[in-house]
């Protein structure tokens, strides 16, 4: 048909229409923001914006034109509407059409990094889909990795899965892969380590998404992909805790926790900050680390009662000035020097800080008859080599003999460790004396191995060293430790708070122990590189009060299960409590007289201590 052969009784009304049917489009077209929209990303919502607009304008088309100017033909409302929805649609997706096919050429597969992803879940094909679509990621999806043989040949994005995980270093070696991002959030401990230890012997980058709970809140894009970490490669399953029961116990308690702003103490700080504490005080010397997690946690948590005070656990004066304004319920005792070779050089400041602040701040606890007070320790304290380790040993030491005393109604013959004249006076008044014999408070410790990711373990140095090209220092290619993470660590303190029963320090089943040097060339590996090649390992002997290996329980002490298969309670060895207690300001003062023979007197107390000079 014509243009001429229109009929002009049809002709006629269609143009005088067009200006105002033009104003109208204009209007609902704005209304329904199709001007505003970035079409080169343009999806789902778009599309139903332009159904809508074509909707409303065609439905307010048949109406005006009929009751204004004529009844028009069926055809001519279809065909308008049709063509309508086609050029809408068309231009506006034209751009990213044009996009999708550019960025599917052949030859931009020289331009990149050739990638392979693992997983062909919904993960999988949202980071295809943001690699192919992002232009500046110079990276180019080359083949998918699936255990699933029902979609072995099949395509996400117009990428090919390939196969399963026995086809992954087959493939690195096919297509030239440089990088391989991880992306099964559900996949179990066993099966991620399993295929990220096949990962780590192909020399690509790894990165890996965290977390299932990235699928469920649709927040899974490139930028939320890691680095792979050693701890992905544990030779474990994580530990698991029921975190309900123990955060029953924690609510509505006013909490301390000292050392609030170091590794350990600030995720305390997290997780208790997340279940309604009644007051939760941060309490650390360091003013740096304890602002940065006030932050945090009035960012994250605006409804806590939330207390940060500066001070030390040294300061009996500041620690029982804190007990006497806030009275806290439970104690989280994580302050201390943990530092092996900067201990051995400064003995005096291990006991100062470690062995003497855990005893005030116990002491104070006790005189105010705290709930409970948990000892955060470690299995350096287990027939140590260094002075930190006894300094630690000690603290449980103070720990078994406190709650003797407590038991046996004779915490008013504990010793006070006070240098202020004054504050001995005060505390020696009858009141303080009757409150220190009537007083209930539970004292446990928790003793755990390295912490993966915290301030001065190996980790951060070790990624370090690899970032500046090498070389990565080990200190023996023999020496060997047991592993755990900073949440898995915090899981257990938290657990030992709730089912403390007094006295008992609780350990944990870490699995097996990690060789330093393995996980050194696991960390190269992990990081795109070859070890003893890209990056060179160097051995640099013991350091200064260091062990080959470490121990979770001293021959003396037997294991007793708990509810949780993998946490053990370690039984108290038995010694004179009260003799011990004597000891503890003879020490204090040669400590604070800086002496030179301060280890020589500290191995008479710790009798396993086994001083070395190595």
């Amino acid at each position: 048909m014509r243009y001429s052969q229109i009929p002009s009784e049809y002709y006629e009304p269609y143009a005088k229409f067009i200006p105002i049917y033009i104003v109208i489009c204009i209007a609902v077209f704005a209304l329904l923001k199709l001007y505003k929209s970035v079409w080169r990303f343009a999806s789902y919502a778009e599309l139903r914006r332009v159904i809508l607009a074509t909707v409303v304008t065609g439905i307010t088309h048949i109406v005006l034109i009929t009751t204004i100017f004529k009844r028009m033909p069926v055809s001519y409302f279809i065909m308008g509407i049709t063509l309508q929805f086609i050029l809408i649609l068309g231009i506006r997706f034209a751009y990213r059409f044009i996009l999708l096919l550019r960025s599917n050429r052949v030859d931009d597969f020289s331009k990149g990094k050739r990638v392979m992803c693992i997983g062909a879940g919904r993960a999988g094909q949202m980071v295809v889909r943001e690699i192919k679509v992002s232009k500046n990621m110079h990276e180019i999806p080359v083949c998918i990795i699936d255990d699933n043989p029902n979609k072995w040949g099949r395509y996400i994005e117009g990428v090919r899965i390939i196969g399963g995980r026995d086809r992954i270093l087959e493939a690195v070696k096919k297509f030239s892969i440089e990088k391989i991002y991880f992306t099964v959030p559900s996949a179990s401990m066993k099966d991620r380590r399993n295929i990220l230890n096949i990962c780590k012997e192909s020399g690509c980058e790894l990165k890996s998404l965290p977390g299932i709970y990235q699928i469920a809140n649709g927040d899974v894009s490139l930028s939320k992909m890691r680095d792979v970490d050693i701890e992905d490669l544990l030779g474990r399953d994580p530990i698991k805790v029921n975190m309900n029961e123990i955060f029953k116990h924690i609510k509505d308690k006013v909490i301390l926790v000292t050392g609030g702003g170091g590794s350990i103490g600030s995720e305390l700080c997290r997780q208790i900050a997340n279940n309604s504490p009644k007051q939760l005080i941060i309490f650390d010397i360091y003013e740096n680390n304890a602002y940065e997690i006030q932050q945090e946690i009035q960012k994250n948590c605006p409804d806590v009662n939330l207390v940060t005070l500066i001070g030390s656990v040294r300061d009996n004066r500041r620690i029982f000035q804190v007990f006497d304004k806030y009275n806290p319920d439970i104690v989280f005792h994580a302050a201390a020097h943990k530092h092996v070779p900067l201990m051995e050089e400064s003995p005096c400041e291990a006991i100062k800080n470690n062995t003497i602040g855990t005893y005030n701040t116990a002491f104070a606890a006790m005189m105010h008859n705290c709930g409970r007070f948990v000892l955060i320790s470690t299995d350096k304290a287990v027939n140590p080599t260094s002075c930190m380790g006894a300094t630690k040993r000690s603290c449980e030491m103070v720990i078994q003999a406190l709650d003797y005393m407590v038991k046996n109604g004779k915490a008013d013959k504990a010793p006070q460790l006070f240098r202020n004249p004054a504050l001995k006076e005060w505390a020696n008044t009858p009141e303080k004396l009757e409150r220190l014999r009537s007083s209930k408070t539970e004292f446990v410790a928790v003793r755990f191995g390295n912490v993966l990711g915290s301030n001065g373990s190996v980790i951060p140095l070790f990624k370090k060293q690899i970032l500046e090209g090498g070389p990565v220092t080990v200190t023996h290619p023999d020496i060997i430790r047991y592993f755990m993470t900073i949440p898995e660590a915090v899981s257990l303190i938290l657990e030992a708070g709730e089912y403390a029963k007094s006295g008992e320090i609780f350990v944990l089943d870490m699995g097996e122990a990690v060789k330093i040097d393995d996980l050194a060339r696991n960390l190269i590996r992990l990081s795109g590189h070859i070890p003893d090649e890209d990056i060179k390992i160097e051995y640099t002997g013991l350091r200064p009060g260091e062990k080959l290996f470490e121990e979770k329980l001293m021959a003396e002490e037997g294991l007793k299960r708990t509810e949780n298969d993998l946490i053990h309670i370690g039984q108290p060895i038995v010694f004179d409590y009260e003799e011990f207690l004597s000891t503890l300001e003879p020490l204090m003062d040669l400590a604070y007289k800086n002496k030179n023979n301060i280890k020589q007197m500290l191995s008479g107390i710790v009798t396993t201590y086994n001083i070395t000079n190595n």
